[in-house]
């Protein structure tokens, strides 16, 4: 019988506050969830610590609240000793930029077939409203409260940058756009990461105005489609092209159309166009959103398991009593 979202809803009382970004990712998740079609036996959730990471709770799948910052690590685990199961990675800006960022660091560098939610509100809400590593500078906050002398990370940035072979951006308030990346990170075969524009209305509210209010939206964000120009604007007449290795907004001339723009190709194999689009932020370039990187790449778990039906072929089984007690141990009397 096949799956709906009313399937992936659990017993708990989801406890978040009123207005908060995560219920309409939760809705989305549960409702990818079921169209991706996989036994809801199969699925496991793990998160770390913060507001994002009360998401298994509310899943009804197998999952971990685990500890701060270390869910990558954990589900490197789950991945590594079953392969068969999906598993998913719940964290925050916090959780997974700050205290997790070496072991979000190494999941994606490993390209461990996980799928890593990344909930950006550029801000630590669970502990009630200190900066966070996404945090821009000069942010005033309870931990900061002359303003942040912190240069802020950039999550796509370090996502290509670290090698993750799916990397994707969306927004909690486009339900459309955030349903088809996550559908798309959960059909992919390795290493998935989805920074998604979270608001946090009591301690950050308005975080990512200037992307999503409809009014200023269609001049300050591009939507990235592949195979096709980049192209924004109310009017859809303006284009993203390269100059030298430097990217430039253009306006679109009317007989010339997408003649010299930028198209969009999150397969090329090549990180730097990844980058490059990465490092496009307001006010002088549209905010991209969409699927900036996805290719194929052999994953960790499916290395490891060859590896160790090669050992098994050539040495046979391993005797863990003589691995114990072999050569390299001695008797203190």
């Amino acid at each position: 019988m096949a799956l709906t979202r009313k399937d992936f809803v659990s017993d708990q009382e989801v406890r978040w506050c009123p207005g908060c970004g995560d219920y309409a990712i939760l809705a989305q998740v549960q409702k990818v969830l079921a169209d991706l079609k996989v036994p809801r036996e199969n699925y496991v959730f793990v998160s770390g610590i913060g507001c994002s990471s009360r998401l298994p709770y509310y899943v009804n799948t197998y999952g971990f609240h685990t500890i701060h910052g270390r869910a990558p690590a954990i589900a490197t685990g789950v991945k590594s000793c079953r392969p068969d199961l999906s598993v998913w990675v719940v964290t925050g800006d916090g959780d997974g930029l700050s205290i997790g960022g070496n072991h979000l660091m190494h999941a994606l560098r490993r390209n461990v077939d996980l799928k890593i939610l990344l909930f950006n509100n550029k801000i630590y809400g669970l502990t009630k409203g200190q900066y966070s590593p996404t945090s821009e500078m000069g942010k005033r906050t309870k931990s900061t409260p002359a303003g942040s002398i912190d240069y802020p990370l950039n999550p796509i940035s370090f996502a290509v940058a670290v090698g993750a072979t799916f990397v994707a951006r969306t927004i909690d308030t486009d339900t459309g756009h955030l349903a088809a990346t996550l559908d798309a990170a959960g059909r992919h075969k390795g290493s998935a990461f989805v920074e998604i524009f979270q608001n946090c209305v009591i301690f950050n509210d308005d975080a990512f105005k200037d992307v999503t209010d409809r009014t200023v939206r269609p001049d300050h964000s591009i939507v990235l489609e592949q195979g096709k120009p980049l192209i924004f604007g109310k009017e859809r007449n303006k284009g993203i092209r390269l100059n030298g290795l430097k990217p430039e907004v253009v306006t679109i001339d009317s007989n010339q159309g997408d003649e010299g723009l930028l198209i969009h190709d999150a397969k090329n194999p090549d990180p730097s166009y990844a980058f490059l689009l990465a490092g496009m932020e307001l006010p002088e370039f549209p905010t991209p959103l969409g699927v900036f990187r996805a290719i194929e790449k052999p994953t960790y778990e499916d290395m490891l398991h060859a590896q160790v039906a090669k050992a098994k072929q050539s040495q046979g089984e391993g005797n863990l009593r003589k691995i114990l007690f072999d050569t390299e141990t001695w008797t203190v009397s």
